[in-house]
C-alpha cells in the first residue's frame, strides 16, 4: 500500500470511530473527488491539498460550484495566509493542518457539518495576526491569473507527466499542451520544469518526492 493510501486509511479510521460520522466514499485523486461529489452528494467532503491530478483547492472550487450544498474541508501541511485565503475564497468551510498535535479530525468534520467554520489553531492565529496588524490582503497571486486548463497542466507537469502523457489524459494535442505550459510558466515567472515542480510543492499541490 502506498503512503497516500496509508494516510487515507488513518484518516478514515479517525472518522469511523465517531458514532455520528459515516464514511460513504473515498477517492485517490482530485478528479475522483469531483466525481464522488456528483455520485454521492455527502454532507461534508474532506479534501487533501496535495491530491494528484487536481489539487484540493481546485477540486473544492469545482465541487462548490456544482454542489453548493456540500460543505468542504481542506487538509494541508501549510498554514500560509495565501493558501488559506484561496481555500476560503472558493467556498471551503474548514482548513485543518495535518501536523497539528491536537488534531481532532472528527470534531472538525462535525463542526463543519453543523454549519460552523473550523480552522486549526495555527491557521486561526495567523488570520488573527493579519486582522490585528491591519495588514492589507496579499498582493495578487500570479497563480490566480492562470486559466483552469493551465492550472490543470501545472498540476500534471509537477506530478512528472510529459507533454505527450498530458495530451493523452486531457484529450488535446501535444502542441496545445506545449503552448499552455509555456504560457503558465511565463505567467508565474518560471523558466525550468524544476522551478515549476518546486512551486507546486511549496503550494502543497504535490508532495515532495
Amino acid at each position: 500500500m502506498d503512503d497516500h493510501a496509508l494516510v487515507r486509511q488513518g484518516f478514515r479510521r479517525l472518522l469511523e470511530d465517531h458514532p455520528r460520522i459515516q464514511v460513504i466514499a473515498e477517492g485517490r485523486t482530485g478528479l475522483e473527488a469531483v466525481e464522488l461529489a456528483r455520485q454521492h452528494t455527502p454532507d461534508v467532503m474532506v479534501l487533501d491539498m496535495a491530491m494528484p491530478e487536481l489539487n484540493g483547492i481546485e477540486a473544492a472550487e469545482q465541487i462548490a460550484h456544482h454542489h453548493p450544498e456540500i460543505r468542504l474541508m481542506i487538509l494541508s501541511m501549510y498554514a500560509e495566509e495565501t493558501y488559506v485565503r484561496q481555500a476560503l475564497r472558493v467556498g471551503v468551510q474548514g482548513y485543518v493542518l495535518k501536523d497539528a498535535m491536537d488534531l481532532d479530525l472528527a470534531s472538525a468534520v462535525m463542526s463543519v457539518a453543523e454549519g460552523r467554520p473550523y480552522l486549526s489553531p495555527g491557521v486561526a492565529s495567523l488570520l488573527m495576526e493579519v486582522v490585528r496588524d491591519g495588514r492589507e490582503a496579499s498582493p495578487e497571486d500570479p497563480y490566480e491569473r492562470l486559466t483552469q486548463r493551465e492550472k490543470q497542466i501545472l498540476q500534471l507537469v509537477a506530478e512528472g507527466q510529459s507533454n505527450k502523457e498530458i495530451a493523452l489524459k486531457l484529450g488535446i494535442s501535444h502542441n496545445t499542451v506545449a503552448v499552455h505550459r509555456a504560457n503558465l510558466m511565463q505567467s508565474l515567472g518560471l523558466h525550468r520544469t524544476a522551478e515549476l515542480v518546486l512551486f507546486a510543492v511549496k503550494r502543497g499541490f504535490v508532495s515532495p518526492r
